[in-house]
């Protein structure tokens, strides 16, 4: 008899909390916080997002959400968030596109 699999487990890549976490990312807002998880976790790299309050014995100090991936891990996951907050090199901060309609001309 197969064991019964736990979907919630298989939906959310998580480290192992006995191996060495480091801190990528904090941020007050909790939904800022859930947007890096997903680039990082879209990225294939594990991450923990944890109130800072139920880590102030590692991470003094700390409040509102913080994101905790693997040692290893941790630079690139860096240069990802980093990545992600580079404005576009075009100068162009609007993300909107701009589209020009235009009449047919009179018959």
């Amino acid at each position: 008899m197969a064991e019964p699999v736990n979907p919630a487990a298989d939906s959310e890549s998580r480290p192992d909390p006995n191996e060495k976490l480091v801190k990528v990312f904090g941020s007050e807002l909790e939904s800022e916080a859930m947007i890096v998880k997903g680039l990082l976790d879209s990225a294939g790299i594990e991450s923990d997002l944890t109130a800072g309050a139920m880590v102030q014995d590692m991470f003094p100090g700390l409040g509102g959400m913080i994101i905790l991936v693997r040692q290893e891990d941790a630079e690139a996951a860096r240069q990802l968030i980093a990545d992600y907050r580079r404005p576009d090199a075009s100068g162009d901060d609007d993300e909107t596109a701009e589209m020009k309609f235009t009449e047919d001309p009179p018959k």
